[in-house]
């Protein structure tokens, strides 16, 4: 049997996602033997648990909904104490390709963070108006800090080795669209390096988001304040004592 630190952790955090989970886990499953898939079920009212384990993931359920950044560091908690060396978080909606995940993982060969990025001249994906502003904003302040140029620092399609798993359990904050950012930011200040890999998104499967753009495009300038908050703290830490 492969030890798992040979092989990759694939978590995908699911709040009624009956209508999708399954395809997703098995077409997950069916891009890679040496992938492992855990579905972190956030507290869903559906059938997400039993369909997600019927389709072949271990599924690590909630009491009650925490939230995108709550599941992902359970998920990433799962990942520390089971000894794998990477993991990636895949959206349970089908808008990841699964044929996707081994580009984002060869990121890994020369960063401890890739991001697959949604603006980078691959596919079709658009956003336009104040999200679109905010996004861009957004990844021009984190570029600045990780000193790397990134086009999409609120993706939550990204991999992560064995050190910013670590990380992530440490600190990875329950806000939506924050808490990928928040989470983002404290570990480039921790040291860990950041890349990024064009990817093309694809529709949602079936349903709808969790958020509707305007409730998308409040939640990503809330994030421009956290992203504040975060810069704040990784100054002060960096502030000599007296």
């Amino acid at each position: 049997m492969t030890a798992a630190s040979e092989r990759v952790l694939v978590i995908i955090p699911a709040w009624n996602e009956a209508a999708n989970v399954a395809h997703t886990v098995t077409a997950v499953l069916a891009a890679d033997p040496f992938y492992d898939v855990v579905v972190v079920d956030d507290g869903s009212t559906d059938d997400t648990v039993a369909i997600a384990r019927d389709a072949g993931a271990l599924v690590l359920p909630l009491p009650f909904n925490l939230g995108v950044g709550g599941a992902m560091r359970t998920g990433f908690s799962f990942a520390l104490r089971r000894g794998y060396a990477r993991a990636i978080q895949v959206d349970a909606d089908g808008q990841h390709n699964p044929q996707d995940i081994a580009r984002v993982l060869d990121g890994l060969r020369d960063a401890d963070i890739s991001i697959g990025a949604r603006f980078a001249e691959v596919g079709d994906y658009e956003v336009r108006g104040p999200r679109r502003w905010a996004m861009v904003f957004l990844a021009s302040v984190v570029s600045r800090v990780a000193k790397v140029r990134l086009t999409d620092v609120t993706s939550g399609f990204r991999a992560a080795n064995r050190a910013a798993i670590a990380q992530y359990v440490r600190y990875y904050p329950a806000e939506y669209l924050g808490d990928t950012l928040d989470s983002l930011v404290e570990a480039v200040h921790s040291g860990l390096r950041v890349t990024q890999v064009p990817v093309a998104m694809r529709p949602r499967q079936n349903g709808t988001p969790s958020q509707h753009p305007i409730g998308a495009t409040i939640y990503l300038f809330r994030s421009i304040f956290a992203l504040g908050l975060a810069l704040l703290r990784g100054a002060l830490r960096r502030r000599p004592r007296a």
